[in-house]
């Protein structure tokens, strides 16, 4: 009988990441402006949290796990879901549908996601030191608001906010750098990217 032969295939599709941090970034930016006290939440940042910071992101997440990336579905697909489930705190009371959050209820919300962005932000010191700086700095972010909501602290709020538009800003930078590098094919942005042989190299997992 002759071997069967060893069919392969090369993914060709283009790189996801670059969509989601963007939607992170732009968002986290527009709504850290308002956190820091320069305008109110109005229909713009919504908006952006349906269509770009949402959608966008979840669309990125799945390019990602078409890319067998368990670390980019993971995260895209949760802050899309985050920024869909934040514009809906706030829309849904005005449509009838349940009390609008307490401010307890909300740092208990931020608190969770400042739970979950830690460990993504340990898994990121075998990625890049770009992705380092930007869910580092979401880390902080959410706990700073967290802490803001549980004490009312409009001073925490606003230093949340200048923390936040740091952290978005990180976020489009990452984006950028990845577009940029790619299309120029080397590095004009540079990333910091983990040497090889620190990076976690995957195993198969045996019963």
């Amino acid at each position: 009988m002759e071997k069967e032969k060893m069919v392969s295939f090369k993914e060709i599709t283009a790189n996801p990441a670059p969509l989601g941090l963007m939607g992170f970034g732009m968002t986290t930016v527009l709504l850290n402006i308002h956190n820091a006290g320069f305008f109110e939440m109005n229909a713009m940042i919504l908006a952006m949290g349906i269509f770009y910071g949402g959608l966008a992101q979840v669309i990125a997440g799945i390019m990602e796990f078409k890319k067998n990336n368990t670390f980019g579905t993971t995260a895209f697909t949760s802050y899309g879901f985050f920024w869909l489930s934040l514009v809906a705190l706030n829309i849904l009371p005005s449509m009838g549908y349940g009390q609008a959050a307490d401010s307890l209820s909300m740092a208990a919300y931020l608190f969770m996601w400042g739970v979950f962005t830690l460990f993504m932000f340990i898994a990121t010191l075998r990625i890049n030191k770009a992705l380092q700086v930007v869910f580092g700095s979401l880390t902080v972010l959410f706990f700073l608001l967290a802490i803001g909501n549980y004490t009312g602290s409009t001073l925490i709020l606003n230093i949340a906010g200048y923390e936040g538009i740091l952290c978005g800003f990180s976020a489009i930078y990452a984006a950028m750098a990845q577009v940029i590098n790619e299309v120029y094919g080397k590095t004009v942005l540079p990333i910091g990217e983990v040497q090889a042989s620190q990076k976690l190299q995957a195993t198969p997992v045996t019963e």
